[in-house]
């Protein structure tokens, strides 16, 4: 089984960036193999930065079509397109055959692209392996009415995490949540803004929903992310939303923060 040694983001921030958050976006490290969760831009950059070797992205899994979730797919394989190496791309089929058409706009997948791009679509409650020994369960989440989106669901013998892509409270998901290790959730706002902006509740997750959430699953590790850079609150105010349900181990992840994960021995 592969070690699954940490989770790197390299973005935490919503569709709006701010000064201290890009697009959410980051990667869990397996022995010396990277899988990446969304491309938005300057991917290539940041995990340099983080001392992380591009070509030793293996997989990407893409979870929705929107463009802070995709616009960086073209730069990140151009940037490849060199190097002897070979990325599958899973999403759901919508979203991978608009990826294909998106490369194919600037001819990356053509001969002389030497970075070679498999394209997998997976369905719900699908097991696809992602590396050797290691194994991801997609599930559909609402997101918007043009595009749904997909979470994920990571075990191994001693790792449980799930990650919800963008989307809110989910009745489906949730029955995945019971004690898991990891959750990661879309946390995009206090719960304020959500009363404001009703319509907020039916694409996102507020954060004093989602500490009464995680509290109710006995998730074990709760980190939020997707946080709005276009509203004015402080982390603070989700760090106290969240805290007034949940009592769990909580972090609150910066652009280019590390977690350590549990992981399984070789």
């Amino acid at each position: 089984m592969p070690r699954m040694s940490e989770l790197l983001f390299i973005g935490t921030g919503g569709s709006v960036a701010s000064e201290e958050r890009d697009n959410t976006s980051f990667v869990l490290v397996s022995q010396e193999k990277v899988i990446l969760i969304d491309c938005p831009g300057s991917v290539i950059q940041k995990l340099k930065r983080s001392r992380i070797e591009p070509r030793s992205v293996h997989s990407l899994i893409i979870t929705h079509s929107h463009p802070d979730h995709i616009y960086g797919l073209p730069s990140f394989v151009h940037s490849l397109m060199m190097s002897e190496c070979s990325i599958d791309i899973f999403g759901s089929k919508l979203c991978v055959d608009f990826c294909a058409s998106l490369l194919d706009l600037f001819n990356l997948r053509k001969e002389n692209v030497k970075c070679r791009v498999n394209f997998i679509a997976v369905k719900e409650g699908q097991d696809r392996r992602i590396s050797p020994g290691l194994s991801c369960s997609f599930y559909k989440v609402p997101h918007s009415p043009s595009s749904m989106a997909i979470g994920f669901h990571l075990e191994t013998e001693k790792l449980d995490l799930l990650y919800s892509g963008d989307t809110p409270p989910y009745p489906r998901l949730l029955k995945k949540m019971r004690k898991l290790d990891f959750l990661i959730h879309d946390c995009s706002a206090p719960s304020r803004f959500f009363a404001e902006y009703p319509a907020l509740g039916s694409m996102h997750t507020d954060s004093l929903t989602l500490g009464q959430m995680a509290h109710d699953a006995g998730v074990a590790h709760l980190v939020p992310c997707h946080f709005f850079g276009e509203l004015d609150y402080s982390i603070e105010e989700i760090e106290e939303e969240i805290k007034n349900h949940y009592k769990g181990k909580l972090t609150i992840p910066s652009d280019f923060s590390r977690i350590h994960l549990l992981h399984t021995s070789t």
